[in-house]
């Protein structure tokens, strides 16, 4: 149980609802920053202010998957007025305190090393990442459908990348029947592709890989399919970038020549928030219920 552990929400979306319906169950003292038109009523739970007076007592501070941005303002749906943490709020928050975010960028990361706080990234987490991919293959598979007038089955699909998302994806569109070519770098990962009956390619190939292809997957958050690369593809071609912003597709090329492409860097909290958030609030409370026996020990 949470019982007299105080946990602070700041921002997020449907996700959210999940993790902090968790907390709640398990008795936490629960401050929510930036929930003024969530209409939604939890035990143990009160709507704040971002006040420096409401940090200087909590135990765990949950910030939304994305993070902050590199001014420190935190997305919220459920907040009509902008919030951003500033080093101030940081500097308050005790020492004992651990921040939870899925992604953190060098604002958030520089600010909680300056101040001696813990962060975890939950997405560098395996079982986060690995559960966290089932729906964005889910979400992947149901937008290419929605985005073409062709099917999966018998079609040439291109994944980049042997990632935990990259892997679900090259195996399940396989599972469809697609003949599917997985782009990467490293010598094991094009050796694993091969052992999954794919076929393998180096990154540095892809230009020579494109010419027949009907729909390509992007998991890497690098610039890797360029101008050059766009400019060998056929039009009718559909791709889906699922790495975190700005993605790794140069869009404006691609809407110049007519090819449709969409940058979908959180599909999870798009198509199955409550799945999302329900794989979210396992693995949280439980490394707060952690974080609370070390403590006592």
């Amino acid at each position: 149980m949470l019982t007299g552990t105080h946990v602070a929400f700041i921002g997020g979306d449907a996700r959210q609802i999940e993790v902090i319906k968790k907390c709640s169950e398990l008795d936490a003292t629960i401050s929510l920053i930036g929930f003024s038109q969530l209409q939604s009523e939890f035990p143990g739970a009160k709507k704040e202010s971002l006040t420096l007076e409401v940090f200087k007592d909590i135990d765990a501070l949950i910030l939304p998957i994305v993070g902050t941005n590199e001014e420190g303002e935190v997305e919220s749906i459920f907040s009509d007025q902008p919030i951003k943490i500033k080093e101030e709020h940081i500097r308050a928050l005790p020492q004992k305190c651990v921040v939870y975010t899925g992604i953190a960028k060098p604002y958030l990361t520089n600010l909680t090393e300056q101040n001696d706080i813990t962060l975890v990234q939950l997405l560098d987490r395996d079982d986060v990442a690995i559960y966290n991919s089932i729906p964005t293959v889910e979400g992947a598979i149901m937008m290419a459908i929605q985005h073409t007038n062709i099917t999966l089955h018998h079609s040439n699909a291109i994944v980049l990348g042997l990632g935990r998302v990259g892997m679900s994806l090259a195996r399940t569109l396989h599972v469809l029947g697609a003949r599917v070519k997985v782009g990467a770098r490293n010598p094991a990962d094009l050796a694993r592709i091969y052992e999954m009956g794919l076929t393998p390619f180096h990154m540095n190939e892809l230009k020579e890989q494109v010419g027949d292809c009907d729909y390509l997957f992007n998991t890497v958050p690098h610039l890797l399919v360029t101008s050059q690369v766009i400019a060998s593809m056929p039009g009718h071609i559909f791709i889906l970038d699922l790495a975190s912003k700005p993605g790794g597709v140069d869009f404006r090329f691609a809407e110049r020549r007519g090819i449709k492409a969409m940058l979908v860097p959180s599909i999870p909290g798009i198509v199955a928030p409550k799945t999302a958030g329900m794989i979210l609030a396992n693995v949280v409370t439980q490394l707060i219920l952690e974080q609370k026996q070390t403590r006592g020990a």
